[in-house]
């Protein structure tokens, strides 16, 4: 990350550990590269679905992943609004402060989804 705003470095922080490395899971799951004897049942499941069912659970992964750090960030800037017991601080900023709406910043042709995942923004998004 070589950002200097504290506000983009947040995004492309919680961008990399939290969106890509659940997708990068799924995608290693669904294609039984993992070795964890915990997942072997799992990955053998998974390698009898069809390929098209395994697309279509990707995309509701990927649905829920955004959906959750949408509402994780949205409880945040509520937290910020009345609480203000839980501060999230980049370089001395409190990031959600400073952003006009921390929960709508993934997303857009701009976003941190599209600036920062590796795997794009939502694969249903035009």
């Amino acid at each position: 990350m070589t950002t200097t705003d504290p506000l983009e470095y947040f995004g492309a922080f919680l961008v990399a550990n939290l969106r890509d490395q659940a997708l990068h899971s799924f995608d290693n799951l669904s294609a039984g590269r993992w070795k964890a004897p915990a997942l072997k049942k799992l990955q053998f499941d998974m390698a009898k679905m069809p390929e098209a069912y395994r697309e279509i659970a990707r995309r509701a992964i990927v649905e829920c992943i955004d959906s959750a750090i949408h509402d994780f960030l949205f409880a945040l800037k509520e937290q910020a609004d009345f609480e203000n017991r839980i501060i999230i601080n980049v370089d001395g900023t409190d990031v959600v402060k400073v952003s006009q709406g921390i929960h709508g910043e993934p997303y857009g042709d701009e976003g941190w989804f599209a600036k920062y995942s590796h795997y794009g923004s939502h694969p249903d998004i035009a």
